[in-house]
């Protein structure tokens, strides 16, 4: 914590410059100590330290000042810093006025002009409390902050994106505290633009789209050079896995990473299956592991950008960002992964966000402390999200298409479900509507052996329904199967014969697709095993093939 502040306020320029040197002489070392020579002028103050979030520990306000009286000062000061100590300066005529003060605002002291000698008439009383405030005092959280609401989409977005890059923040929710209410309701004079996102430097975003916050926040967004060996798409289990062979075997490597590094992986909230970790590991630490790990060994990655357009000049390939940035590599690797299938019922795209998430959402956990949530799914991802908000919410229901868990679930995870007193798995059940003018407050769910319907309260509702492709980049550019995913190697020759339009004598290598120099590893890959394991080695076998592929260019 910084030095807390002192301030006195006085209109008169020679008492404000007696009392300030005063405090100085007595409190200089330990705190901070500033002066304003109107009311309206410290509450400017004020709101620039409240950004900061910056403590405040004992205002002095003269009474007798024309255009705000000490008393109106502190009332609203008050509401920046409730805890802070309030010293009224008066005269002999304010006497009834500072007594109402200690009833209408809890002043603390009143103290007649002039204190002099200060040794006696106005150090004793400050230091008593001084003492006071630190007994009560709470150090402030000197990292960001982000006000919002729980029901505010943007705000889940803005929390979801910080979390998944593991960048550490408070939440303040605006519905609960009346100082975060305040502080944003000063910035927006009542417009409330939400979420609105303090800086320890006192910068303030205003419901900042990815690459705003990324670049407010230090993440890495835009390229050092305009040339690469090779570039990776996607900063997933596959990318990073092949993020940290290229970089170590010197390769000049990029990775573009739309959002977050870990993929769909790092929202798991404990992978228990992956080689190494016995007692298992969270989808992020393991992100944060393989990224940190890259960078050591030198590769870039850009993060909150996306790639627009992939055009090949061979043997070059061009990758044209989300922000106009244009890059040339020898090879690309599509390492994109799948997005999670969207629910297709009444209610859900107006809800998102707002009771209603896509994936673990671990960063809403808690605040669905005690409630009953609903999960949609029955793969291991589901799983691994039911249990995790079974340590947080009273009951967790997993609604499930199928007949039993068993059937696309790690049979130690449907062991773990099995066991967890507060999990409820209701098979044959799936969501027909939801319900909620502003934030999710019900469900409709159907049996579909029995067509019964039942609508029941519900606090939230995450969504695990399969995923489909995210290959709409390369649309045209690179064969695509049926539903998006992508034949490499083997699975592109037809009766032996090579793709339609192959240039090289020799056949694709194994993770290559049908354009020389283009490889697909990972869950983007079409006949790819989902797994964890399977994806990062996927990703360093395929350095090696780019390997073999750049001794022929």
């Amino acid at each position: 914590m910084g030095k807390p502040v002192i301030m006195s306020v006085d209109d008169d320029p020679q008492v404000l410059k007696a009392i300030n040197r005063d405090l100085r002489q007595k409190y200089g070392k330990e705190y901070r100590i500033l002066k304003a020579g109107s009311g309206q002028e410290a509450l400017d103050a004020l709101s620039e330290l409240k950004k900061r979030n910056e403590p405040v520990a004992l205002f002095v306000a003269d009474q007798r000042m024309p255009e705000m009286s000490g008393t109106e000062f502190l009332t609203q000061a008050r509401g920046f810093y409730p805890e802070a100590r309030k010293v009224l300066l008066t005269a002999y005529a304010d006497t009834e006025a500072a007594i109402t003060s200690i009833n209408t605002i809890e002043l603390d002291h009143y103290l007649m002009k002039p204190w002099d000698p200060p040794e006696d008439k106005l150090f004793p009383i400050l230091d008593d409390l001084l003492s006071d405030w630190w007994v009560t005092a709470t150090p402030p959280y000197d990292g960001i902050r982000v006000a919002g609401t729980l029901w505010s989409a943007s705000s889940h977005y803005v929390k979801d994106f910080l979390a998944r890059n593991r960048i550490p923040y408070q939440w303040l929710d605006i519905e609960t505290d009346s100082e975060a209410e305040k502080l944003v309701d000063d910035l927006q004079k009542g417009e409330k633009k939400l979420p609105v996102v303090f800086f320890p430097d006192g910068t303030v975003l205003f419901d900042p789209d990815h690459q705003t916050l990324a670049k407010q926040v230090g993440l890495k967004t835009e390229a050092s050079a305009p040339y690469y060996d090779l570039i990776i798409i996607g900063g997933g289990p596959a990318g990073l896995g092949a993020a940290v062979y290229g970089a170590s075997e010197g390769l000049k490597t990029l990775v573009v990473e739309k959002q977050a590094t870990g993929g769909q992986a790092g929202t798991s909230s404990r992978i228990e299956n992956y080689l190494g970790f016995p007692k298992g590991i969270s989808g992020a630490e393991l992100a944060k592991r393989a990224t940190d790990q890259s960078i050591r060994l030198g590769c870039e990655i850009l993060t909150s950008l996306e790639v627009v357009k992939v055009e090949v000049e061979q043997p070059y390939k061009i990758v044209t960002l989300s922000d106009g940035q244009e890059l040339t590599c020898k090879a690309l690797l599509i390492a994109t992964g799948v997005i999670l299938r969207e629910l297709d019922v009444p209610g859900v795209s107006r809800l998102t966000g707002a009771g209603v998430y896509y994936g673990a959402a671990l960063t809403e956990a808690a605040n669905y402390q005690d409630q009953h949530v609903f999960v949609v799914g029955g793969a291991n991802s589901a799983g691994q999200a039911a249990m995790y908000f079974a340590r947080y919410s009273s009951k967790v229901t997993m609604l499930v298409r199928g007949s039993s868990l068993q059937k696309g679930m790690s049979q130690y995870l449907v062991d773990q479900i099995n066991a967890q007193e507060n999990i409820e798995v209701l098979t044959h059940s799936e969501v027909s509507e939801l319900h909620g003018k502003d934030r999710l407050e019900q469900i409709t769910m159907v049996n579909s052996q029995t067509g019964e319907k039942r609508t029941v309260t519900a606090a939230a509702l995450y969504i695990f329904i399969g995923a489909v492709a995210y290959t709409e980049v390369i649309d045209g550019l690179v064969k695509r199967n049926r539903v998006g995913f992508i034949p490499t190697g083997p699975d592109l020759m037809l009766n032996g014969k090579l793709p339609k339009g192959w240039t090289m004598k020799r056949t694709p290598l194994l993770l290559e697709t049908d354009v020389p120099g283009i490889f697909a590893a990972g869950d983007v890959r079409q006949g790819a095993v989902r797994r964890v394991a399977s994806a990062v080695g996927y990703g360093a076998v395929a350095v090696s093939l780019i390997h073999q592929y750049l001794k022929t260019i």
